[in-house]
């Protein structure tokens, strides 16, 4: 049980991290904004998603109830697989389009663990 823990916690961390510095990114980075813009996505929606992202790490490292947790997961599955889909359409390179499919990798993972800790 204790590894099951280890696991869980090491694998939140990084999505939760990672979400967290996206977010900063997002919000104080020109270049991410022309990101944003090569994508085809208008400015607004940078400042959404950070906000969104930032709520969704922070509902995954503090303790909520598993309809909120599962919802949590879910969002971040959807953010992942857009990005995948976003930089495929745009022609962007192979590294960026698979980033996405790595932390969506590890997503599925601490969801794994999320539920091997529960039992």
């Amino acid at each position: 049980m204790k590894t099951v823990k280890i696991f869980y916690w090491i694998l939140t961390a990084i999505v939760a991290l990672m979400m967290a510095f996206s977010c900063y990114s997002y919000l104080t980075k020109p270049e991410m904004a022309a990101a944003f813009h090569h994508l085809g996505f208008p400015d607004y929606f940078r400042v959404e998603l950070a906000i969104a992202k930032l709520i969704g790490a922070i509902l995954l490292l503090v303790p909520v109830p598993a309809r909120l947790k599962e919802w949590t997961y879910a969002g971040f599955t959807f953010v992942f697989v857009s990005a995948f889909i976003a930089h495929t359409a745009s022609g962007d390179p192979v590294a960026n389009s698979v980033m996405p499919l790595v932390f969506l990798a590890i997503l599925g993972g601490s969801y794994f663990f999320y539920y091997k800790k529960q039992q």
